[in-house]
């Protein structure tokens, strides 16, 4: 038996080799109408810890190859992934245009951001390349559940500062914002639009339209006309820095049991507790058409509720084009939804 001062300084030492560190936070993209989730509550099976080796320079030009074309096909990867660090390789991901490293949070990057940041220069750049040459964007997600910007008083300008000079260090070609600060929403009181649209402005500054993404990830309630969003939710975000915004990834998923789990339901008539909130719904509100990508988890593990097998979805899509909408699908999240996911979601309206 060790005494308590051996025990201490073998613990101390470890401490100091590396061998025990801390976890990396983990976050989460939920859209749920609940408090926001612990780190143990992350869909990744684990998380990658901050003592990782990293090149640190994150030296680049902050160049970035654009914004694509609608239809965007957009993923998300925050899961922990067994052996493997970074992006995946190109030919897992074929058929989508954008690849979403989840998270970058106020306090840093975690998981997937935090995963690029530990890659040599040299590996990025070679990734970054790789994706180019397949057409595909690489982009950061921030925020997601863990992160309550408005409720924490985080300054929308500076922080907006710190994520865009973090795109460009690292290399990337634009931004998402997975808000998920629903005590903000519901408060009613303005606060959280004002906060958004101040933090699109100043990130629209740093990271030029047409040069770099900018993306939403709203929650599909939130374009709604409806009195919990006293404030105006996203239709109020939507009139005053839309113009910035090159897209939403709208969630529709975790709002409901049998909420969007039909076409008619995700794009015509949204029923239940969310009037209003379906594709074609959103789109008569005010909102540009080809700006509403239509997100759905992967597999049912990746939502509490909303998930539509591919081949239905698929349906679903090419409905939406005979109707004259373009925007793209949007899947939570890889390696659940790959290249085989998002071929089968656009072989009815958008073949590969």
């Amino acid at each position: 038996m060790f005494s308590f001062p051996v025990i201490l300084s073998v613990f101390l030492a470890l401490l100091i080799r590396g061998v025990l560190s801390a976890p990396a936070p983990v976050a989460v993209q939920c859209g749920l109408r609940m408090p926001l989730q612990s780190d143990a509550s992350s869909s990744g099976s684990g998380s990658p810890s901050g003592s990782g080796s990293s090149s640190g320079s994150g030296s680049s030009t902050g160049a970035s190859q654009g914004v694509p074309d609608a239809p965007r096909f957009v993923i998300y990867s925050d899961k922990f992934v067994s052996g493997a660090a970074g992006p995946p390789d190109v030919s897992d991901i074929e058929g989508y245009n954008v690849f979403a490293l989840s998270f970058l949070l106020i306090s840093g990057p975690a998981d997937k951001a935090l995963e690029w940041t530990q890659l040599s220069d040299s590996d990025r750049s070679g990734i970054k390349s790789d994706y180019a040459n397949a057409g595909i964007s690489l982009i950061v997600s921030a925020f997601g559940s863990t992160d309550a910007p408005t409720s924490s008083k985080a300054d929308p300008a500076s922080t907006a500062d710190t994520m865009s000079a973090w795109v460009k260090q690292y290399d990337l070609d634009g931004i998402d914002v997975d808000y998920e600060d629903f005590n903000a929403i519901d408060a009613g009181d303005g606060s959280a639009e004002a906060w958004l649209a101040a933090f699109t402005q100043q990130l629209r500054q740093n990271l030029p339209k047409g040069q770099f993404i900018l993306s939403h990830a709203p929650v599909a309630p939130w374009f709604t006309v409806n009195d919990k969003f006293k404030g105006g939710a996203y239709l109020q975000v939507h009139k005053k820095v839309g113009d910035l915004i090159d897209w939403y990834n709208v969630q529709f998923y975790n709002q409901g049991a049998g909420e969007y789990t039909t076409c008619d339901g995700l794009l015509n008539t949204a029923g239940g507790d969310w009037p209003g909130s379906a594709v074609f719904e959103i789109a008569d509100a005010g909102v540009d058409l080809n700006k509403l990508v239509i997100g759905k988890p992967g597999i049912a593990g990746d939502a509490n509720n909303g998930f539509v097998d591919p081949s239905t979805l698929a349906t679903c899509v090419q409905q939406a084009k005979g109707k004259g909408w373009s925007a793209g699908v949007m899947v939570w999240e890889f390696p659940d939804a790959a290249a085989s996911w998002i071929q089968t979601v656009r072989s009815k309206a958008f073949p590969v």
